[in-house]
């Protein structure tokens, strides 16, 4: 973070709301700054130092899961989507394309503020998504990971973005190569957060990797599914670079 105090970006086409959270989040000790939709918030973020975004799914132009799938491409920077109670499929989607956490609509500003907090204690934490990878180059199986990137790279040379959620897990699954890690292993290890019953992110998370890197979808061989055990990644992994 660039300042003592965390500044916190909230993005929320209601008026209302985003002043009634800013003052909330002000008199409990963070800096804050509004945006009505993502095109202020891109000119929010070209000019000031964010250290979290809180991110409305429902917005005119482009909506909070577009620019949340941009701005993880992008950056590192944590978002925090809030959704509408009813909505879902909008809280998986989230998860997958990079968000760290979600808040339902209606919320307690008490719980957006303890979500806030632990997502900064976590990221304050983490040195780089890549772990012990990052700044390498890594073969597995026909992909080459470029780490500083985000990209893989097929034995053809041809090349395939990661988002952020990607990224994250394909890393963790990297660093344990050929262990079975459970969801709530891999939930704890790419995002911090308890996996809920029931919940599927994970599995949402890994068939989206898994249309990414495997030849095969009806017989993947790279990542494997061990019944009431987790997932695997099946392949040797070589760091290319020192």
């Amino acid at each position: 973070m660039q300042n003592a105090t965390p500044h916190i970006l909230v993005v929320d086409d209601h008026s209302e709301i985003r002043t009634a959270v800013c003052r909330y989040l002000e008199k409990s000790g963070l800096r804050t700054t509004m945006a009505k939709d993502a095109r202020e918030m891109d000119a929010v973020l070209a000019t000031e130092n964010i250290d979290l975004v809180v991110l409305d799914v429902m917005m005119p132009g482009e909506d909070g899961l577009s620019a949340c799938k941009r701005l993880s491409q992008s950056g590192d920077i944590p978002i925090l989507l809030l959704t509408a109670l009813s909505e879902d499929m909008d809280r998986i989607v989230g998860l997958e394309t990079g968000a760290d956490d979600y808040l339902a609509k209606p919320f307690n500003p008490r719980e957006l503020l303890a979500r806030i907090r632990a997502i900064l204690r976590r990221t304050s934490r983490t040195v780089s998504p890549a772990g012990s990878l990052a700044g390498k180059r890594v073969r597995f199986a026909q992909w080459i990971l470029d780490s500083d990137r985000r990209v893989i790279v097929d034995s053809e040379g041809r090349e395939t973005s990661l988002t952020s959620a990607d990224f994250k897990l394909l890393v963790v699954m990297l660093e344990r190569a050929r262990m079975v890690l459970s969801r709530e292993q891999l939930m704890e290890l790419t995002s911090g957060r308890v996996a809920a019953p029931l919940d599927r992110t994970i599995d949402n998370q890994i068939s989206r990797l898994r249309r990414k890197i495997e030849r095969d979808l009806l017989r993947p061989r790279l990542i494997t599914t061990y019944r009431n055990g987790g997932y695997c990644l099946a392949a040797d992994v070589e760091v290319l670079d020192p």
